[in-house]
C-alpha cells in the first residue's frame, strides 16, 4: 500500500477502526459529513483538535472522526537483536478496580443502613473512578492514572482505546461518545484542519451489467 507522501511510500497505520465503523467529516464541523469510515479500516491519525482526529487511509482519502473511538494499533516489536520487554501484569489494575468496587460498596452498604447521609457518602466515593468488563478470557480495564481503557487476554496488558482527547475533562463514565447524528458531533468550536481537507478518490464507473 501506498501514501501520498512519495511513490513507493510504505502506508503505516497507528489505528483501526472499531467494529461498528465511524461516521465521518470532511472538516472538524459538524457540518459536513462525508462518506464514512468501515470497521477495522487501518487508519493513520495525522492530527488532533480537541476530540476530533484527522485520518489517512491507504488509498489517500483523508477524513475527521471521533479521535477518541479509535482503536491503537500495537507498537512494532524492538529491533531485532534487543531483549524484548516483559508483558505489562493485569493484576495491578485489577487490584485497583476491586478495591475502588469494595470502597464504593462498603459506601453504599453504610447509606442503606442509615449509618451515613448522603453528604458522607458523596464525600466517601468522591474522585473514586473504576470500570472493568471481562467477558471470558477477555477482560477490559479502566486506568484512571491514564485516563484510558486497556485489554487484557489472560497474561497481557494493552491500551484498548483513548475516552478522552487532550485538554478534555474525563468522561463520568464509560459510554459510547460518538455522534448519533450529523448535528452531534465531537467538540465544538475546533479549529480549521492543519491537513488538507477530505479529498475524494475517483472511482471507475461499474461494467455493464451491473459486475
Amino acid at each position: 500500500m501506498t501514501t501520498p507522501d512519495g511513490p513507493g511510500a510504505v502506508f503505516r497505520p497507528t489505528h483501526v477502526v472499531p467494529p461498528d465503523g465511524l461516521p465521518a467529516w470532511e472538516a472538524p464541523d459538524a457540518t459536513r459529513p462525508t462518506t464514512a469510515l468501515d470497521a477495522f479500516l487501518p487508519v493513520r491519525l495525522l492530527s488532533r483538535s480537541g476530540e476530533w482526529g484527522e485520518v489517512l487511509c491507504a488509498n489517500g482519502w483523508s477524513a475527521w472522526v471521533d479521535g477518541r473511538l479509535l482503536v491503537a494499533v500495537p507498537r512494532p516489536p524492538p529491533t531485532a537483536g534487543r531483549p524484548t520487554a516483559p508483558a505489562q501484569d493485569p493484576g495491578p489494575l485489577l487490584a485497583e478496580a476491586a478495591e475502588a468496587l469494595d470502597r464504593y460498596r462498603r459506601a453504599v452498604r453504610d447509606l442503606a443502613a442509615d449509618r451515613a447521609d448522603t453528604g458522607v457518602f458523596r464525600e466517601a466515593v468522591r474522585g473514586l473512578r473504576a470500570g472493568i468488563v471481562i467477558d471470558g478470557e477477555s477482560a477490559w480495564l479502566y486506568d484512571a492514572a491514564a485516563d484510558q481503557w486497556m485489554y487484557a487476554d489472560g497474561s497481557r496488558l494493552a491500551p484498548y482505546a483513548v475516552v478522552s482527547g487532550p485538554g478534555a475533562p474525563p468522561a463520568p463514565q464509560p459510554r459510547d461518545p460518538r455522534p448519533q447524528d450529523s448535528g452531534a458531533a465531537p467538540g465544538a468550536g475546533a479549529a480549521e484542519p492543519a491537513h488538507e481537507p477530505t479529498r475524494i478518490v475517483d472511482r471507475p464507473p461499474p461494467e455493464p451489467g451491473g459486475r
